[in-house]
């Protein structure tokens, strides 16, 4: 297997942390493909400035990240026909310095390993307690994987094998691809190893409840497509999120008001569980976050099965 890897960055008015990402591939991966969703700051220019291959998307299609990914394959099909792995990532990530060599070496060691993960970390972790519990999250196991995120080192015949990301999902797509790739008899392993950098500037608490509304609506998503299935995937999930976002406050209030007020004390539910969380070892302030999150998760899923009985299309659900 070549060592040589070609990189596929995606973004839209990434400014400053587009320029990071693109300089943090330069030298290590060959061809970088930027694609760009609708930037208006400069973010084309910029990517060309530093050497990259610009795909920018057509406006008149709805963006969606998978969309972008898809595009970004295609053309370093077009420009490295022959390349036998891509690092794919968002335009708001820096990639690690030593991240290549190790995940080239973990993914060449095994034929039937189709992506290789590391540690995506926050890069301003103390700017605010949303930030800190995103790099939580990101805090992943090592080892075998179900799903990776939006970076990883990819095996550009695993990606062949499925056709890659399913466009129409505007959430939850590698997860997705993941499934179909495992459902062919390919692997995903996480390894411990530093892989990005990421910026996700969350600020104030309405972003972390339109990310978390977001999840809610991946899982959903994806497990009207493969819940089905043996593994039953994002099933528990979904079925978590409506639990205790919606069915645990609709039957507080609702007891409350035809029954007895006493049926309040269902909200208990809630700093109990985040109490078990916490004694499973869980930081407090995750666990109580873990736990609340749940109700926008909730809406999440509702609102992705209004969409689905309606045929409405929803458009990103984003939180920058």
């Amino acid at each position: 297997m070549s060592e040589t890897v070609a990189a596929v960055a995606i973004g839209r008015n990434e400014g400053a942390r587009l320029k990071r990402c693109l300089a943090s591939l330069s030298g290590r991966a060959a061809p970088v493909v930027y694609v760009d969703s609708g930037s208006t700051d400069g973010s084309v220019e910029a990517a060309r400035a530093a050497g990259a291959h610009v795909v920018e998307l057509d406006l008149s299609t709805p963006f969606t990240a998978a969309r972008a990914r898809n595009a970004g394959l295609a053309r370093v099909a077009e420009l490295d026909p022959e390349g036998a792995l891509v690092q794919v990532l968002d335009g708001d990530c820096e990639l690690d310095p030593d991240w290549l060599p190790k995940a080239v070496a973990a993914i060449a060691s095994e034929p039937d390993l189709a992506v290789v993960c590391g540690r995506r970390r926050e890069r301003f972790p103390e700017a605010s307690l949303w930030n800190r519990l995103i790099d939580a999250e990101w805090d992943t196991p090592v080892g075998e994987a179900r799903a990776c995120g939006g970076d990883a080192l990819m095996r550009r015949a695993a990606l062949d094998a499925v056709g890659g990301y399913r466009e129409d999902l505007i959430a939850g797509e590698e997860p997705e691809m993941c499934y179909r790739m495992r459902a062919k008899g390919w692997r995903i392993r996480r390894i411990d190893a530093e892989m990005t950098r990421h910026d996700a500037a969350l600020t104030r608490i309405g972003q972390w409840w339109a990310r978390s509304r977001r999840a809610g609506h991946a899982y959903a998503a994806v497990a009207a497509l493969h819940g089905d299935g043996p593994e039953g995937f994002r099933r528990a999930e979904t079925r978590r999120a409506l639990l205790w976002g919606a069915g645990i406050p609709l039957a507080a209030l609702l007891g409350a008001l035809f029954v007895t007020e006493w049926a309040l004390l269902l909200f208990l539910a809630f700093p109990l569980q985040g109490l078990r969380l916490a004694l499973r070892g869980v930081p407090m302030t995750r666990a109580v976050f873990l736990t609340f999150g749940k109700i926008p998760e909730a809406l999440g899923v509702i609102g992705f099965h209004a969409d689905r009985l309606t045929g409405r299309r929803r458009g990103l659900i984003e939180y920058k």
